[in-house]
Order: structure tokens, then C-alpha cells, then sequence
């Protein structure tokens, strides 16, 4: 393995990240970083399911006790979420349609909710991954992803799914289907993996998107003929020896370390960061500037909530590092 420049931002970018996260918890108002790309530009968080999307997912969709627990149920409702990835989608067909249960959605009527949002001008989708649509003889896309939902629900797919021995397993039942790609069937399965009625080792295997690959190819010259997965299950296993020999404190998930979806989605952020902090590291792509701007939330961030199974104390005030205290150096 050939590091280049990158890779060393790589540790602090992740290191600054997590950071930032524990300071909003504390500090509603800021700043929460000197570095001005972190200020200036939209990342996510250092841990994939501490971001405000899948925090709503855990918390509202899978977790909520005033919603029904049977798996088949909370597969339905975690994937008709996912299939949109925005909050303010789920929120109008909630609005709109009353709550989102299998046994008796009207499928149409949702299809006829999602084109009024779309004739109006709304956006339905997160731009946070491309979803393709399915092959389903729809004109609309938001159409062709009911379909190949209740196709999945008509197979007795989330049945299967509780049947299988692994992670892995589910990521190939989900990838069998029309417009479900290798990286969008490794997400979904970590997404279903989050709900009570499955518990699969997270770390179990990893798939990376195109935006890791395009950082993997940014943090090293030469990766040994390893694979992108090869690279990412690597840094994963040396991520402590690596904030050590950088000087670098990080301050864990409430004492989870990162798992090889969170270095698969910290490639794909330094990815974007290098873009502008080493603007002559060209990676695959060749993209020079970052669309999303940094926008920020009114009030302080709710109490997180995470997987019961992890078993992470979360305490009522978590212990923060304060916006003026050391920061981790991205442009010491």
C-alpha cells in the first residue's frame, strides 16, 4: 500500500467529523470547526448511522412503539422509505395517506400522492444516491419503485430475509431485483440490519460505492493489487493504530469504532474533501468542486438513538469537545 497525501487527511477529516457531531450535541448555535471546508461544504457524519436520515430511520420508521414490530411490516416501511432516502417524502404520503402499513396501503393512491408532489414542483428523491428505476412499464419512476416494492412484498421476501444466515445473504436476495444494483443492495441491507428482527455482525462485508472508489483511488498510488472492499476491511482493521501513529484523538460511537461501511463511506467523503483541500489529486473522476453546501439546522441535536443490540451507553449530556478547544489540524 502507497499512500499519498490524502490518506493522511483521511484520519483527520474522520477524526474532525466525529468531532463536530459531538459538539452540535452541546452547542446548538456554534462554530464547530475551523477548517473551512467542513464550514463551507455538506458531508456526512463519520459514522453512517448517526446521520439525520438514518437517525430517522431508526427512530421514526423501525423503532417508533406506536408502529407495528412484525417484520414484514418494518421491512416495508424501511424500504419504501429508503427507496426515497428523504424525510420530507415519507412525511407527506404520511400526511397525505395516513400511516404507511402493508395490510392495507392503497399502493395507487400513493402513486397519485408522489405525482401531485412532483406536478407541484417537489423533489421526491435524496440526491444522496442515484436510483435508477426498475423496469416495471411505468412511466414514472416514483411508479416503477411501488411496483418493485410490492413485488418484494408479494415474493414474502422479508420472510426470506429472517430465514438466511447472514448479511451477506440478504444483500444477494436484494440484489436479484430489477434496479437494485451491487452498492444499493449492500445499503439496504445495512438498513434492514438496523431493525430488532434481524442481528447480523455489521463488519461482516462491505461493498464499495463509486464515490469510495474514487477516494481509495485518491489515498493510494498503489494498493497492493487489493480490491476497493480488500482496502476498506484494511484501513478498518488499523483505524486505532492509524489515529495513534497520526497523534490524532477520536472519540469513538460511544465506544463502537468504525465499522467498513463507515470507512466505506468516509473514502467516498474524503473523496469530495480532496476536491478542494489537495485540488491536484485527481482520483478517477476528475470531479474539481463540491455541489452541496453546509446549511444548518435550527436547535441542538435530538438524543441520538441506535440499534438496542449494540448496546452503546448514550448518556443525557454527551461529553462533547467544545468549538474552542484543539482541533485535530487539517490545516495546521
Amino acid at each position: 500500500m502507497v499512500p499519498t497525501p490524502v490518506f493522511e487527511s483521511y484520519w483527520r477529516f474522520a477524526a474532525e467529523r466525529q468531532a463536530i457531531y459531538f459538539r452540535r450535541m452541546t452547542d446548538p448555535v456554534g462554530p464547530w470547526t475551523d477548517d473551512p471546508i467542513l464550514s463551507t461544504f455538506r458531508f456526512t457524519n463519520a459514522y453512517r448511522a448517526s446521520d439525520r436520515v438514518s437517525q430517522y430511520l431508526i427512530r421514526e420508521i423501525q423503532y417508533h412503539p406506536d408502529r407495528s414490530s412484525r417484520p414484514s411490516e418494518v421491512f416495508f416501511r424501511t424500504i419504501l422509505f429508503k427507496l426515497f432516502n428523504r424525510v420530507q417524502t415519507w412525511e407527506e404520503l404520511e400526511r397525505r395517506c395516513g400511516p404507511m402499513i402493508w395490510e392495507r396501503i392503497d399502493l395507487d393512491r400513493l402513486a397519485t400522492t408522489l405525482d401531485r408532489m412532483m406536478d407541484r414542483g417537489g423533489k421526491l428523491y435524496s440526491a444522496a444516491y442515484i436510483m435508477p428505476s426498475p423496469a416495471f412499464g411505468h412511466k414514472r419512476k416514483h411508479a416503477n419503485h411501488l411496483a418493485l416494492l410490492a413485488r418484494m412484498m408479494n415474493d414474502r421476501l422479508p420472510d426470506r430475509i429472517c430465514q438466511v444466515p447472514s448479511l451477506r445473504d440478504i444483500y444477494t436476495l436484494l440484489a436479484n431485483y430489477p434496479g437494485i444494483g451491487p452498492f444499493l443492495a449492500f445499503q439496504y441491507a445495512i438498513d434492514l440490519n438496523y431493525a430488532a428482527f434481524l442481528d447480523h455482525n455489521e463488519s461482516e462485508f462491505v461493498v464499495a460505492g463509486p464515490g469510495a472508489a474514487d477516494g481509495i483511488a485518491k489515498c493510494f498510488t498503489d494498493t497492493g493489487g487489493r480490491s476497493a472492499e480488500e482496502v476498506i476491511n484494511w484501513v478498518c482493521e488499523r483505524q486505532e493504530e492509524a489515529f495513534r501513529s497520526a497523534g490524532i484523538k477520536f472519540q469513538t460511537l460511544f465506544g463502537r469504532r468504525l465499522q467498513p461501511i463507515d470507512c466505506q463511506n468516509l473514502f467516498c467523503e474524503i473523496s469530495k474533501y480532496a476536491r478542494v483541500a489537495h485540488p491536484h489529486v485527481r482520483g478517477l473522476t476528475g470531479r474539481t468542486r463540491i455541489k452541496q453546501l453546509f446549511r444548518q439546522a435550527p436547535g441542538a441535536l435530538p438524543r441520538p438513538m441506535f440499534p438496542p443490540r449494540w448496546g452503546l451507553r448514550i448518556p443525557d449530556a454527551p461529553m462533547a469537545v467544545r468549538a474552542s478547544d484543539e482541533r485535530v489540524g487539517l490545516f495546521a
